[in-house]
């Protein structure tokens, strides 16, 4: 499992930057990780991940949960979605992150 050592809104670029203990750096813009929200509501029940646009969404909060997560709180209200590090992980954008999930599909 991989850990942030750091975390940063930076609100100006409307990104969440992640540096990992393994020294990688992802960059997640707030409409990419609203809209891969993991909880229920937006999610549902199944295994398929899946993308829900929510246009003008904007990261208002981030909130540390135990030393596995973090609770991001919306404009919109929501917050009901626990990002875990393995799932940020899993996320990461990044051209090369993105590249490696295409070759293990």
């Amino acid at each position: 499992m991989n850990i942030p050592t750091e975390i940063n809104h930076i609100k100006s670029r409307g990104v969440v930057r992640i540096t990992w203990d393994d020294d990688h750096v992802g960059e997640y813009a707030q409409e990419y990780l609203r809209g891969y929200c993991p909880c229920a509501l937006c999610q549902g029940h199944g295994a398929q991940r899946r993308f829900i646009d929510v246009p003008g969404a904007t990261l208002e909060e981030i909130r540390g949960v135990g030393n596995y997560a973090i609770e991001l709180r919306w404009n919109d209200g929501h917050s009901t979605g626990i990002y875990t590090f393995d799932y940020l992980r899993s996320l990461c954008p990044c051209s090369s992150c993105m590249a490696e999930r295409t070759h293990s599909e």
